[in-house]
């Protein structure tokens, strides 16, 4: 019985949360005849379903308003929350109310400049493709290491309810490799005044490093071309609030779920923590490279923690009735806590990072294709050492709302 009860609130939720972005028109709307001249095998099966639930729907009823028409009015899809004429039970009438709360506190918009696009669900294709690199002094003689790791792919898919979404995603790259060379996971979430992300990133694969400089009066150049000795891992999470969130919509840039109709742009301030955890293997340096490198040099293992604060602006330019781009920067500053210390070195307790974002979209009726871009910089700077690391993502998608 409580499973019968729990299977029953779970779908008053999902038919309640149905309403959220339903406020405003969508942006284009278009007729369609409704004929069955032109319809491929599918589109036959998909109006034969339809009719078939509508005339399930559409059959008649006990009408009495005891304490179980509620259910009986929800299998025949007359459903009215906001009506006031069904008695609904208390948990249930108290999600709702809660829910309409939240969307009216947190995911209103000035529709003159942000509309919604009418649908809840959304399904896209995904490509995305990253890297992850770094460029420093492994010590204070003039020796610069650049290192770059090879390209990681995946694909995969995502289908979206609101701001609920699931998706899978196959990693071409380890699939070439035969093993789990590289792994990142992120989650995101965005409404109209604040959005917050997490990630998870390892790369074990290898990477290409030159090393540049000079050593005893002569000009040095070496690369490596498969250098196996760089080890890092990285997760972290941010939140942030958009001051201009009446006229600015991130979600329209990234998540597609709002159409901005002019162009608009927000001050963005928030909180950001990460761990990093890098370290470098001299065993696997070729021997020509530890000639350059003074004997006594100890690569460290560069283990910290940062807490920052972010401040940065984004703004959305609407290009035509289908074209949107949109530039986002945001630096971060705070405090770098060390985890280890190798002879004493300690690094400078102020951890400096910035963030990139550009997204264009492309929207046709409910068919839209993205590009995004992202790139997270950050610094570190001991009395020996310093060096920039940085992530660099390109992603690809073409998906669909209904």
């Amino acid at each position: 019985m409580r499973r019968f009860r729990f299977i029953l609130v779970l779908l008053i939720t999902l038919v309640s949360l149905a309403a959220w972005g339903q406020n405003d028109a969508p942006l284009d709307t278009v007729a369609v005849a409704d004929t069955t001249e032109h319809l491929n095998k599918f589109q036959r099966a998909k109006k034969r379903a339809k009719e078939r639930i509508q005339e399930k729907m559409n059959e008649p009823y006990d009408t009495i308003r005891d304490s179980g028409y509620w259910w009986r009015a929800l299998k025949h899809g007359k459903v009215d929350l906001d009506g006031g004429t069904i008695d609904y039970p208390a948990f249930i009438d108290f999600c709702w109310k809660v829910y309409k709360w939240g969307d009216k506190a947190f995911n209103s918009y000035d529709t003159a400049y942000v509309v919604s696009t009418g649908k809840n669900w959304k399904f896209m294709f995904k490509s995305n493709n990253w890297n992850d690199n770094y460029q420093g002094e492994p010590s204070n003689d003039g020796i610069r290491v650049d290192m770059r790791s090879k390209l990681a792919a995946n694909m995969g898919f995502q289908l979206s309810f609101m701001a609920v979404s699931v998706g899978y995603s196959l990693g071409i790259t380890n699939l070439i490799n035969g093993e789990k060379v590289s792994n990142k996971v992120d989650f995101s979430f965005t409404c109209a005044r604040f959005a917050a992300d997490a990630y998870y990133m390892e790369n074990r694969g290898t990477t290409t490093a030159w090393v540049t400089g000079k050593y005893e009066g002569e000009k040095i150049k070496t690369k490596i071309k498969e250098f196996g000795g760089l080890h890092r891992k990285s997760y972290g999470m941010s939140a942030y609030y958009f001051f201009n969130n009446r006229r600015y919509a991130q979600a329209a840039a990234y998540c597609f779920s709002k159409y901005q109709k002019r162009n608009a742009g927000s001050v963005i301030a928030g909180i950001c923590l990460q761990h990093r955890d890098m370290s470098i293997n001299m065993d696997e340096l070729p021997q020509v490279v530890k000639d350059y490198l003074p004997a006594d040099v100890e690569m460290p293992h560069f283990l910290y923690n940062d807490y920052c604060v972010m401040v940065g602006y984004g703004h959305n330019w609407v290009l035509g009735p289908k074209w949107l781009l949109n530039f986002t920067v945001t630096p971060y500053i705070g405090y770098r806590h060390l985890l280890e210390t190798q002879n004493e070195d300690r690094a400078s307790a102020w951890s400096i990072n910035m963030r990139a974002r550009m997204g264009a979209v492309y929207n046709h009726k409910q068919y839209f294709v993205g590009l995004q871009s992202f790139g997270d910089i950050h610094r570190y700077k001991s009395e020996t050492h310093h060096f920039f690391g940085s992530l660099l993502e390109f992603t690809a998608l073409v998906g669909i709302r209904f």
